[in-house]
């Protein structure tokens, strides 16, 4: 089992096309977490933000909103059947969701070809609520992988990364930077371009601006640099203006630790 972070598009684009041709892993099942709150904010809800309490639309029942917003739930399933592996949807449940928001939930995602969907009660329940999750991956690993690449590490850079932008993101097409053609032109001659893609673009879009949520249609994908990390073996494009600085929260920690002169005991860590 392995956590394979963020969407469909990323975390586990990522492992099935880098992680499993390296390894000869073959996977049995995909587990899709989704929430009524996130699909509410995909169906145009407003803004969230960290530290300010959740205005009125993710915390009463709103049928309409988690209707429009399963769009990225249905795409995100779509983009794991591109690897021919079952999906099982595990809606964490929070007290606020109703039961007729958990019941459309489970039933778009099994409209969308979900293998099941399970609404999981661990937030509030601990391991037992997880239980028919469990179940339900267990049946799903069952059935006989199809597992498939999205695309041949033989073919030319630029047609793997617009096969993932395309096939996995809903782009019409990739632009490239100068640079970015350059870089690309340079590693093939260099004897790189059969190596696998690694993509560095924003989580909270499926493309690359952030606040297009849902499922955007009808735009390029900006190309402005490609890197490449030989020894782990993959080519890192980026996308618009994505920086490959490591996750940090909006309000660094450190604001919260400091020292207590008196004791001199460290105060904040945990």
């Amino acid at each position: 089992m392995t956590e394979a972070g963020f969407g469909a598009d990323i975390g586990m684009e990522k492992f099935f096309n880098i992680k499993c041709r390296a390894s000869g892993l073959v996977p049995s099942v995909v587990v899709l977490v989704a929430t009524v709150r996130a699909l509410k904010m995909h169906g145009g809800g407003p803004s969230v933000t960290a530290g300010v309490p959740l205005k009125k639309e993710y915390t009463e029942e709103n049928l309409q909103l988690v209707a429009d917003g399963c769009c990225n739930l249905e795409k995100q399933i779509q983009i794991a059947q591109l690897f021919g592996v079952p999906v099982v949807v595990a809606l964490n449940v929070f007290r606020t969701d109703t039961r007729a928001e958990i019941d459309l939930v489970c039933e778009l995602a099994k409209r969308a070809g979900a293998f099941n969907a399970v609404p999981c009660y661990h937030w509030s329940i601990g391991g037992k609520g997880s239980v028919d999750l469990a179940q339900a991956v267990r049946e799903a690993a069952s059935k006989k992988s199809r597992f498939q690449f999205l695309y041949d590490v033989q073919l030319p850079i630029v047609e793997k990364i617009r096969t993932i932008a395309q096939a996995v993101y809903g782009a019409e097409d990739i632009e490239l930077s100068p640079e970015a053609q350059s870089k690309i032109d340079r590693y093939t001659e260099q004897g790189f371009g059969n190596l696998p893609i690694c993509m560095a673009k924003t989580h909270l879009s499926l493309s690359h601006q952030p606040d297009k949520k849902g499922v955007p249609k009808d735009f390029v994908l900006p190309i402005s640099d490609v890197r490449a990390s030989i020894g782990a073996g993959f080519i890192y494009p980026l996308v618009g203006t994505m920086s490959t600085m490591p996750g940090l929260p909006t309000r660094p920690c450190f604001y919260d630790i400091d020292l207590d002169t008196e004791t001199e005991q460290v105060k904040g860590l945990f």
